[in-house]
């Protein structure tokens, strides 16, 4: 493996934690596992900030997973029926 492509551990671990929100089957864990990958995103983001250098491609990576997780967060079919209007949908 070519070291000049390995993908940096501070970009694993926020990788991680956003794939275990979006693929998390479980409504009870879902929260908690949006929270946890909510969490490392804003920690890298802050780091890419406080970093010199080129790092566009990640912030916008970080940028996309955030959007990601608050319409994750906000669908309503992860939290239960829809409620209308007094009414179940």
């Amino acid at each position: 493996m070519n070291a000049g492509n390995a993908i940096p551990v501070e970009n694993r671990v926020w990788k991680g934690l956003y794939k275990a929100a979006l693929f998390e089957l479980d409504e009870a864990k879902l929260p908690e596992r949006i929270a946890q990958a909510e969490k490392a995103l804003a920690m890298r983001a802050r780091d890419l900030f406080d970093m010199a250098g080129d790092n566009i491609e990640e912030g916008q990576a970080l940028e996309d997973a955030m959007y990601a997780l608050r319409a994750l967060r906000n669908n309503p079919q992860t939290h239960g029926p829809v409620v209308y209007h007094g009414a179940v949908a």
